[in-house]
């Protein structure tokens, strides 16, 4: 089992034809995901070959589903067109919208996760390295060479943390990694991805990143305690921020005492959560939850 994504997905790119949705539609083919095509309004009923592969690229989100029955994409498109090429994904109903772009306005993505409400439409992101159940499928820009299929499921707001967490751990495997953006405002949020691990069978135990600013962590936490059975371990990325220094994540902005690290990690330790105070730290603590089990 796995969570969002697995071996059935039938993956396009928004995107396909530009530098970096080129680079990484060729990767994703080479990590076994199933991409069956591309969009891209003014390439239209071309063919590009990538990885190996002659894709083709479609004018519509729509037409693409239509032609290739794909229930996956993934948005490469810079930050100007996302709010457009989101909101074209979400009307044609695709089940699942990963939207990589860094730099999004905020105002923009709050239009468009409000535009979800109500629809059938699940998106991760903006500002994400997507989603990988390794081993079956690659919607985003993960390594599928750092960790093989196992029992943990990983939710993080940071994507070199995801990859490092994955190596850390690769030893035990992972039924599903998803990373879920550092913006202030983005789609798929912790507690979901908690909720979906929770109802997977397969998901052993839970590893959750978050880190300084905002709220997420300290709601994830309220969610754990009444919610979640399965064990979590828990990392705050900022516990030697300076005070008062605004962060390079768009999302870590610390207002007072909450939003800080040491309040995240002691809103999760009261819901059971082991928290470490690195990364290594983190894994070793899973290290031993999985050795136990």
């Amino acid at each position: 089992m796995s969570i969002y994504l697995n071996k059935d997905s039938r993956i396009i790119v928004q995107g396909m034809t530009g530098g970096m949705g080129a680079k990484h539609t060729t990767l994703m083919v080479e990590s076994g995901a199933n991409i069956v095509g591309g969009v891209n309004a003014r390439k239209a009923g071309t063919t590009v070959e990538l990885g190996g592969k002659e894709l083709p690229v479609f004018g519509t989100v729509e037409e693409a589903m239509k032609e290739t029955d794909a229930n996956v994409s993934v948005a490469f498109v810079p930050p100007a067109f996302t709010k457009d090429a989101c909101i074209e994904a979400i009307d044609a109903e695709i089940p699942l919208l990963v939207v990589i772009t860094e730099g999004v306005p905020v105002l923009d993505t709050a239009e468009v996760v409000q535009y979800l409400e109500g629809r059938s439409t699940r998106m991760i992101g903006p500002n994400c390295p997507g989603i990988i159940t390794p081993e079956e499928s690659l919607a985003g820009i993960t390594p599928h060479t750092i960790a093989g299929k196992g029992p943990v499921g990983l939710v993080s707001k940071s994507g070199t943390l995801t990859y490092q967490m994955m190596y850390e751990l690769k030893d035990f495997g992972f039924t599903t990694a998803i990373g879920i953006g550092g913006d202030p405002i983005i789609g798929t949020t912790h507690i979901d991805a908690l909720e979906a691990f929770e109802n997977d069978p397969e998901t052993k135990a839970i590893v959750m990143i978050g880190e300084i600013g905002g709220d997420a962590e300290e709601r994830a936490a309220a969610y754990i305690k009444e919610h979640v059975t399965k064990p979590v371990v828990g990392y705050v990325a900022g516990f030697t921020a300076p005070e008062g220094k605004t962060m390079g994540h768009a999302g870590a902005i610390v207002s007072g005492s909450s939003g800080t690290a040491q309040a995240k990690k002691e809103a999760l330790e009261a819901a059971g959560v082991k928290v470490g105070k690195t990364p290594s730290e983190t894994a070793a603590l899973m290290r031993e939850i999985l050795q136990a089990l």
